[in-house]
């Protein structure tokens, strides 16, 4: 009897631990319904690259999970090719300008990317 508890318990530890370092996505309708309540607060989103530019590892390129699409503005992380799929951790952050543009909703990567 001892024993099966010792193994539910180890599983369970198993378990929480595995859970713990998953991240959890957020999708981007969920971000452009409600902007203020992911303002300020690390996030992950995921989703296909495209309309990216910029230069010397800062630019802005646009984000689009099927849901909707977002810029991201990546300092220091680089560009990565349109068309391909990107996992990205930032912020949300309102009112930003780049390269002459006013961006009234952009992310923020606050991490490299997988």
């Amino acid at each position: 009897m001892v024993n099966r508890s010792k193994q539910l318990l180890l599983l369970t530890t198993m378990a929480l631990a595995v859970l713990a370092g998953c991240r959890t996505v957020t999708t981007i309708a969920d971000i452009n319904r409600d902007p203020g309540r992911f303002t300020g607060k690390e996030i992950t989103i995921s989703g296909k690259v495209s309309d990216a530019f910029g230069g010397l590892g800062n630019g802005v390129f646009a984000v689009d999970d099927g849901t909707g699409k977002i810029w991201v503005f990546s300092q220091n992380f680089g560009i990565p090719a349109g068309g391909g799929k990107v996992t990205v951790t930032g912020q949300v952050q309102q009112g930003f300008n780049f390269g002459g543009r006013n961006y009234g909703l952009i992310f923020r990567e606050t991490k490299p990317r997988d």
